[in-house]
């Protein structure tokens, strides 16, 4: 019955939705060519608070929990599990005052409407996932950016998405780059949860009310002289949290 009920809601949030992508990409556009950096960021947030009022309709409910309060003074590099593209909003819109900058596969640089745009020109790095020593050498200018700018780095480090909430393992590569390159930024592991469930019925139809929920623990400093210890513990931390009161 729920799921029956979940058609009509979807096809009223996918119409609001989309009206939503293609309203603010016109809004980006004006905003980056017309006005710069900060008038393009501005509508990027306003277009994932938006985002996140449509997921609303679906009687989602999202929670976004600092276990403490973060520094504005130097870079953060935010590391989070990947469950589905809801994973990112809520960051975008909470994180907002730390310019959040995102690492992606290239291919979602062309076609979508808003997401696309901003991908391209708001600050993140597109890279190719089949040229991986290229994508490194990507990611590690990335990082020197960010450095400059004092801006922030969001990285999946699973890779892929989860697509039934079981964490996986981390990719140890692109962290390590930004490590590197990063060396003065906190580190600050976020777990999400639920964000799968978008994707039960293959996004159509949407389910309802789902309970989103971001964890943002505390920062951490990088630990350079044991890099590859610090990854693992990240990820231990990540997924405790993730796999918290969930069925065996």
């Amino acid at each position: 019955m729920k799921k029956l009920l979940a058609y009509p809601f979807s096809i009223v949030y996918y119409c609001c939705f989309g009206s939503v992508l293609v309203l603010f990409h016109g809004l980006q556009w004006i905003t980056f060519y017309g006005f710069g950096y900060k008038a393009h960021k501005f509508s990027v947030d306003l277009l994932n608070y938006f985002i996140l009022r449509c997921l609303n309709l679906l009687g989602t409910r999202i929670t976004f929990t600092l276990d403490e309060k973060l520094p504005t003074h130097r870079p953060i590099l935010f590391v989070v599990n990947h469950q589905s593209t809801y994973d990112i909003p809520p960051i975008i819109w909470y994180l907002r005052k730390f310019h959040p900058k995102f690492i992606s596969k290239k291919e979602l640089g062309k076609g979508i409407p808003s997401v696309s745009f901003n991908l391209r020109h708001g600050g993140s790095v597109l890279i190719d996932r089949k040229k991986p020593k290229l994508a490194l050498k990507q990611i590690e200018a990335f990082g020197k950016r960010l450095h400059q700018k004092k801006h922030s780095a969001v990285i999946f480090p699973e890779g892929t998405r989860s697509k039934n909430g079981t964490p996986k393992k981390f990719q140890k590569s692109g962290l390590l780059s930004l490590f590197k390159t990063l060396p003065d930024a906190l580190v600050v592991p976020i777990s999400v949860r639920n964000s799968w469930k978008f994707g039960a019925y293959r996004y159509f139809p949407m389910p309802l009310g789902v309970q989103l929920e971001h964890r943002v623990h505390r920062p951490l400093e990088i630990d350079h002289k044991n890099p590859v210890e610090f990854i693992e513990k990240l990820e231990q931390k990540i997924h405790q949290e993730v796999l918290k009161n969930q069925p065996n």
